[in-house]
């Protein structure tokens, strides 16, 4: 099956980021950056279409270069920031005392666990961390010195197929795409009565201080009763708490926590448990830490699966109401539950069978939910119920 030109309304997609994350051979084919995949995008794809990719910190500018090289424009970066990074530096100072036959093993950290068995005779023995310890003069000198800093951000490029029509107000009467949903992604403030006045200066809603004269005060106030304008920059709880301890201004941003365990594996009760680490070392288990969370059995083994929440906000920024989203890497099938919630529609594609079986589990079970709620809804109408 081909897809037809210009019949797309938008992509959100999350590609893989071409790490050979978790030792996956998706994620090291180079197919973030075949032109050819994005030049395809962008056939299918309305004019002043927009796509938005996530991509890796090391490996995003060679998967937008490639976007821009098939045809689109790039328009912004978005940024979704988290605290819950796990650092994968490699202590130098260590290295340097085993490479001279000196080291001497320091003390165990807090978070190091060295034993344990779970209840299905895995092991989850933890990698052991210990604290930096070095006996060389060169290995003295380079104490406190490593080679990675912490994750905790992940990039999204926001790019748009140029426009067939002179101007964006042609182009969206012609096709219906070419702009981003500016009041539908506004963020949500403390709820006031449309054009109550403030009676002072002081901030009345999270993040909503007002300034300026008395003249243009009541302004103001009606713009930021609207919402915050859409950013550029996405945060999860701790990175949001630590902003607005440091600044008060975490609440111009859009809040969005990765995808919970009961999140990524609704739909799957009667799924067995899979370990999906491709032959890496089975005895080394935690969910908690990157480098172990293949070796952990789980239903929903994606090992990248993106929150609901935050594939909702980025549909509804780029995807006109009944639209048509494309997800050309759709793993899981968080898109396509995202947009059934947000009232589009979705086509995805996904060449793992295993990822495939596991997408249609979790998207039939989210369309049976809805109709259950949809059901109860209109028996409480029956029985006149508001």
């Amino acid at each position: 099956m081909t897809l037809e030109d210009n019949s797309i309304d938008s992509i959100v997609t999350d590609p893989p980021y071409e790490l050979g994350f978790m030792n996956k051979k998706w994620d090291s084919t180079g197919i973030a950056y075949n032109v050819d995949l994005w030049k395809e995008c962008l056939r299918v794809l309305k004019p002043g279409g927009h796509l938005l990719a996530f991509g890796g910190t090391r490996t995003y500018h060679r998967m937008t270069c490639a976007i821009e090289d098939a045809g689109f424009e790039i328009r912004d970066c978005i940024q979704w920031i988290y605290g819950s990074g796990f650092p994968k530096s490699h202590d130098i100072s260590k290295a340097i005392d085993k490479k001279l036959g000196t080291y001497v093993e320091g003390k165990l950290l807090p978070f190091s666990r060295t034993t344990g068995a779970s209840t299905t005779g895995i092991a989850t023995t933890f990698r052991k961390k210990t604290a930096s310890n070095p006996q060389s003069p060169e290995a003295q000198q380079w104490k406190g010195w490593g080679t990675a800093l912490k994750p905790a951000n992940e990039p999204i490029v926001l790019a748009r197929k140029p426009l067939s029509e002179k101007t964006v107000a042609e182009n969206v009467l012609k096709w219906g795409t070419g702009g981003l949903n500016i009041d539908g992604c506004r963020l949500n403030t403390l709820p006031r009565k449309t054009g109550t006045k403030p009676t002072s200066d002081k901030p009345t809603g999270t993040g909503n201080t007002l300034v300026g004269s008395s003249k243009n005060r009541q302004a103001k106030y009606d713009m930021l009763n609207k919402g915050r304008f859409p950013a550029n920059v996405i945060l999860d709880e701790e990175a949001g708490k630590l902003l607005d301890e440091q600044h008060k201004g975490a609440s111009r941003f859009f809040y969005c926590a990765k995808a919970s365990k009961k999140e990524r594996n609704m739909g799957l009760e009667d799924m067995p448990e899979v370990i999906s680490n491709d032959g890496r070392d089975k005895t080394l288990a935690s969910g908690n830490m990157p480098h172990n969370r293949g070796n952990v059995p789980k239903k929903n083994h994606h090992p990248t699966v993106k929150p609901v929440k935050l594939m909702e906000y980025l549909i509804k920024l780029v995807t006109p109401p009944e639209g048509i989203v494309l997800d050309p890497f759709l793993g899981s099938g968080t898109t396509a539950i995202a947009a059934l919630n947000t009232g589009r529609y979705f086509i995805g594609i996904e060449k793992e069978k295993k990822y495939v079986d596991i997408a249609k589990k979790r998207i039939a079970n989210h369309m049976t939910q809805q109709s259950l709620k949809f059901a109860q809804y209109q028996e409480k109408e029956k029985g006149g119920e508001k």
